[in-house]
């Protein structure tokens, strides 16, 4: 976890230019077979029975939460710090969706058969306090799930490899509050009594260079890091320049790897902290 407390827009997309970018964000992703796939994983990691009632955190445009339900037969209460996303969630068939901060929970202990959180604890100021409430509102017994890409991962193929990593780094330790904490994931559910706790990586590879700057971005951190003083204006514009080579040459290749944790509540009640 980082110092730094940098604001993605994710962590505030109600205050972004064009909020419907990020729910077009969102949906572009999860057009992709990849993220596709980790979610239906993820969702398989909680064990649902019909008739369950299930939590997520940080939910977007509710899409997981109403497949959980339709697959599944559950019922799904999706929480997220943005209006504008909730507003997608409502108008996407989930009446059961709320404006909430993950720091603090509006439901009372043990409410919930299980919970995850997709591509949230990278986002947020104190992941630890938002897992903490994660497990405070899951009953005993109960799953919780997480999911994060770690950017302490990355891999770039350009010509100068030094500069790469400079930029990788910069959007590892800068760009998000804590991209470098997924793998950790599972040593928090430890110390905290979960057990039966499951770790799958899996990685993600980018060749098609439109897809990591449409969505990801990738092209444009240099010019970030350099607008932030974190990299020589320069050394942004070379970046560029052989970014753009990479893809003209076919050699074009990014990775990052995600972690998938999953671990089951102690059979008491667990206590705060």
């Amino acid at each position: 976890m980082n110092d730094h407390g940098v604001a993605h827009g994710f962590t505030s997309v109600d205050t972004q230019p064009r909020p419907s970018d990020w729910v077009h964000v969102l949906d572009r992703l999860a057009a992709e077979p990849f993220y596709a796939a980790y979610k239906q994983r993820l969702q398989e990691f909680l064990r649902v029975e019909a008739g369950g009632l299930f939590l997520e955190v940080g939910a977007g445009t509710g899409d997981a939460a109403v497949a959980l339900r339709s697959r599944c037969g559950a019922e799904v209460v999706a929480v997220d710090s943005s209006f504008t996303m909730i507003s997608q969630a409502r108008a996407r068939g989930l009446p059961r969706a709320a404006v909430a901060d993950g720091h603090r929970l509006p439901f009372g202990a043990c409410q919930f058969d299980g919970a995850w959180a997709d591509r949230v604890l990278q986002h947020v100021a104190d992941p630890v306090q938002v897992l903490d409430e994660l497990l405070r509102v899951v009953r005993p017994g109960g799953r919780v799930a997480l999911a994060d890409p770690d950017y302490d991962t990355q891999v770039l193929d350009i010509d100068d490899q030094e500069l790469a990593g400079h930029v990788l780094r910069f959007r590892a330790e800068v760009a998000l509050r804590n991209g470098s904490l997924a793998h950790r994931h599972a040593g928090l559910l430890a110390v905290r009594g979960l057990h039966d706790i499951t770790v799958e990586a899996r990685t993600l590879v980018v060749r098609d260079p439109s897809a990591a700057d449409n969505v990801m971005g990738l092209r444009t951190w240099a010019y970030t890091a350099a607008a932030r003083g974190y990299l020589d204006p320069i050394d942004a514009e070379r970046f560029v320049a052989q970014f753009d080579d990479a893809v003209r040459t076919g050699r074009f290749t990014y990775a990052v790897t995600f972690f998938l944790t999953v671990g089951t509540l102690p059979k008491k009640p667990m206590t705060s902290g």
